[in-house]
């Protein structure tokens, strides 16, 4: 008698897990997919700051012609990180002797899914000071 009860509950039930299924896939491939561009854009965020760094280490030592090689060696990092940066977008702030000088670094970061209207290009930036040693 209980056995028949048990495959008269199964049999109504054949499509539940297909249903649950289709329900659950949507939301778990929206956070693998978000887990995916959250690492890019902190890798790009990352890989900017350290340009930044680089940059600025270069024109607090020479800031009459550390701003050519300065941007170069930024360049140069983004390059590796295969990021493009317009050249306007690297910004020096001069500054007198012991005086601080920073370097700011502004990118477009582009989402490759477009999963949220509207949210299809974030601005990464970076800046970073460090006192002019002479």
């Amino acid at each position: 008698m209980r056995a028949g009860r048990i495959r008269k509950t199964r049999k109504n039930e054949k499509g539940q897990s297909l249903v649950e299924f289709a329900l659950v896939v949507p939301l778990l491939l929206l956070l693998v997919v978000g887990i995916f561009e959250f690492g890019r854009a902190w890798m790009t965020k990352n890989i900017v700051t350290g340009a930044a760094r680089e940059a600025v280490r270069i024109y607090a030592v020479d800031q009459a012609g550390g701003a050519n090689l300065a941007r170069t060696r930024a360049n140069e990092v983004l390059n590796a990180g295969m990021i493009f940066v317009p050249p306007q977008n690297i910004e020096f702030t001069p500054a007198g002797f012991n005086q601080p000088v920073s370097v700011k670094i502004t990118t477009n970061f582009q989402i490759l899914t477009g999963l949220i209207p509207g949210l299809d290009n974030l601005e990464i930036s970076s800046t970073t000071t460090m006192r002019r040693e002479y």
